[in-house]
């Protein structure tokens, strides 16, 4: 009897927090959805308003200021999706101020000119939104890590309408080699409930038309060597987002004197260039290289020079997108040279470097799925294994800890660089 009696509590006990946890999730994913939806026609609203008067782009060292003030004044300064990752690595407190700081910095950001992404603010803002869901909730330590992965994958979702990825992403980018497994169905659940209401904003899902390849050896060949190229590239973008942001801040200590200068910089490159290709998010440039093969072949050096600046002087968003940006235009701009289809080796790319970049392999390839269909998934793992183990220890997020040797079974616990 005891034995019975044993294993039906143990039965009741699982029962009673797979119900938690969907009601925890149910929450994350309705505020998650509801805020990621506001933000994300926020930030196409400012991107439609800029293009329509160009002029703006002038006044982006003052929007600087304005972010800078918005960040003192409501005391997050240097709080950002490293921030994020060490609450759920070491059970610290994400500020919910976090929430309408980074929402209204990168609004502003995408506003005036700066390149930046949306993925950054999606981290923060579904982390702080999590992180307080698990404080109304009254969890413990280690539960109040879950709740904050589901905000992240919640929010994640709303933004690029990927449920999938947002959930292994969430999973994988904080602790590379090791993976919360108790934290899937939450996540899942929060991203599919945010994907939905999403929706109902009328924000339909990233997804993009790629030729359709039958797998060969030879162009298997090929997509191995175009994985190589792009694995070099995701390293150089790295090490320009972090190499910007260290060597401005040691040149021009004054904050504000910086996002003064990073802006007038970005305004001066801009009539350089004589287009606003580099500014903003890039999403239809990102498009164009994959759908129709087409890119100026020095696209991906600007964004990534126009990103890193935007970021170290201080401007918000994020780098996924920018890194989408990147990976795509090189890929279309390189692949023809190697004989892949162009939008292939454009859709390789956008995966491959943000695969390096990010250290995330599993997400990287249902990031290929939901963005491309399954067809080409053997070239895209491919790729994305290439990069992952070729990147070495570099990644986007400083706070990120690599638990495993991408060389051998061997566990090492060392931060990205």
């Amino acid at each position: 009897m005891s034995f019975i009696s044993k294993e039906t509590k143990e039965v009741g006990q699982t029962i009673l927090t797979f119900l938690k946890w969907l009601l925890i999730a149910l929450l994350t994913g309705t505020a998650g959805g509801l805020v990621g939806s506001v933000f994300h026609l926020s930030v196409g609203k400012a991107t439609a308003v800029r293009e329509a008067h160009p002029w703006l782009l002038y006044l982006l060292p003052a929007a600087g200021l304005v972010i800078g003030v918005i960040y003192y004044a409501l005391h997050t300064e240097n709080k950002n999706t490293n921030t994020v990752i060490d609450s759920i690595q070491q059970g610290e407190r994400v500020p919910l101020a976090l929430v309408p700081t980074i929402f209204l910095a990168t609004v502003i950001t995408h506003l005036f000119g700066g390149s930046a992404g949306r993925e950054g603010a999606a981290l923060q803002i579904g982390g702080s939104l999590g992180n307080a869901v698990g404080r109304l909730c009254r969890l413990d330590d280690k539960d109040m890590r879950i709740a904050t992965l589901s905000g992240m994958s919640a929010v994640f979702s709303a933004l690029f309408g990927t449920p999938l990825t947002a959930t292994v992403f969430a999973l994988e980018v904080i602790s590379v080699g090791v993976i919360y497994y108790s934290a899937f169905v939450p996540c899942l659940v929060a991203s599919l409930i945010a994907l939905q209401i999403s929706v109902l904003f009328g924000i339909s899902p990233e997804h993009f038309l790629i030729p359709q390849l039958a797998l060969q050896g030879g162009m298997a060949l090929r997509v191995a060597a175009l994985a190589i190229l792009c694995t070099i590239i995701s390293i150089v973008f790295c090490l320009a987002m972090h190499g910007m942001k260290h060597y401005l801040e040691k040149w021009i200590p004054n904050d504000f004197i910086r996002v003064l200068v990073g802006g007038a910089a970005i305004v001066g490159l801009t009539l350089l260039l004589g287009t606003s290709e580099f500014n903003g998010a890039g999403m239809e440039s990102i498009k164009r290289a994959i759908e129709q093969g087409v890119t100026r072949p020095d696209a991906f050096f600007w964004k990534l020079l126009f990103t890193a600046i935007t970021l170290a002087v201080g401007y918000k968003g994020g780098e996924v997108v920018p890194c989408f940006f990147v990976g795509a235009t090189f890929g279309c701009a390189v692949g023809g040279l190697l004989g892949i289809p162009t939008g292939f080796a454009a859709a390789v790319g956008l995966v491959c470097v943000f695969c390096g970049a990010v250290n995330c392999p599993l997400a990287s390839i249902l990031l290929s799925v939901e963005l491309f269909g399954s067809s080409g998934i053997i070239y895209f793992a491919l790729a994305c294994g290439i990069a992952y183990m070729l990147s070495g220890y570099f990644g986007l997020y400083s706070s990120q800890k690599i638990m495993y040797s991408k060389l051998k079974a061997e566990f090492i616990n060392i931060h990205a660089k």
